[in-house]
């Protein structure tokens, strides 16, 4: 740019002065400056794992790691597989039934924690319990429990009449999910009561107060004020929880390494059988590659249901 034009600018510019630009551009980019180590770190463990990931879908493994390119094949080899298709199956019941209980228990425990009374610290403590301890541990625990010689859930459960007699579920094929998904519900629910009492302590007063006056029942204020408040916050915790659960392998294969017969196998526990249990690593990553897109076009959907909510209120 010549003088003529620089002077041009300026002008045109009101309140500009030479420099003036640079010095801003300057301040726009410092921050990201020194954001940019953590950045590129970010992105060099995220994007190159992923794209080396997805790589080894379309190839094939052979001994002593060498690797030919198939194409598609891993795919057509999919399509037919009738143990991807049951894991599929097990990954929408193990994930669904885990959430809807997980979520309405949060939000029970929040309604109940956002109100004073006496032990609530200690109520707080027992309820966010669950959450600091490691799965692994959670898992040994809970097949332990459904254990019949040494645990007392099957005794329980039979006096109650869920079964006719004291047996472990786990290794029946048509109650074995059940167990796992106990124990994610168990261990989840203090996502959702943190979460949602938070949210719920950030609800203006006034709103109860204005709605009690004008003669509305403990429903309405429910459903009118606090489910329209939540809605934002719901929208974004069963999203993120829903993909955790999805992917969510530690507890099913600590309790049951997938089994009876598969009866308790979802894709995430399938991925990890095909590659290292069969080292069969080109077919686990198209096996990965369907479940990231499905959670992709799932998270889109949740995202925009979101935003919606977002310009409604």
């Amino acid at each position: 740019m010549d003088k003529t034009a620089h002077m041009t600018v300026t002008h045109a510019i009101p309140g500009a002065r030479p420099g003036s630009f640079r010095r801003a551009l300057g301040n726009a980019l410092e921050p990201w400056l020194y954001l940019s180590p953590a950045i590129i770190l970010l992105t060099l463990s995220m994007l190159v794992p992923l794209i080396v990931g997805l790589s080894y879908a379309f190839q094939n493994f052979g001994p002593f790691g060498k690797s030919t390119w198939i194409g598609l094949k891993n795919f057509e080899t999919l399509l037919g597989d009738p143990n991807f298709w049951r894991a599929l199956k097990n990954t929408v019941w193990w994930t669904v039934g885990s959430l809807v209980f997980q979520f309405f228990g949060g939000l029970g425990l929040a309604l109940l924690l956002n109100r004073d009374f006496p032990g609530k610290r200690l109520t707080q403590a027992l309820v966010f319990l669950p959450w600091a301890v490691p799965t692994f541990l959670s898992g040994l625990v809970f097949a332990w429990l459904f254990n019949p010689v040494v645990g007392p859930l099957p005794y329980w459960m039979a006096d109650l009449g869920l079964l006719p007699e004291p047996l472990n579920i786990l290794s029946d094929p048509d109650l074995a999910m059940w167990g796992p998904i106990l124990a994610n519900i168990w261990f989840g629910i203090p996502f959702f009561a943190i979460t949602l009492l938070a949210a719920l302590q950030a609800i203006p007063g006034d709103y109860y107060e204005a709605a009690a006056i004008d003669g509305a029942s403990a429903w309405q204020r429910f459903t009118k004020i606090t489910i329209p408040f939540l809605a934002p916050t719901i929208a974004i915790t069963v999203l993120l929880r829903t993909i955790w659960i999805a992917t969510f392998a530690d507890l099913i294969w600590v309790m049951t390494n997938g089994g009876p017969a598969n009866a308790t196998s979802i894709l995430s526990t399938y991925i990890f059988a095909q590659a290292f249990s069969r080292l069969n690593f080109g077919y686990a990553s198209a096996v990965a590659t369907v479940l990231l897109l499905l959670l992709l076009l799932y998270a889109a959907i949740l995202i925009r249901m979101r935003k919606s909510l977002l310009a409604g209120q």
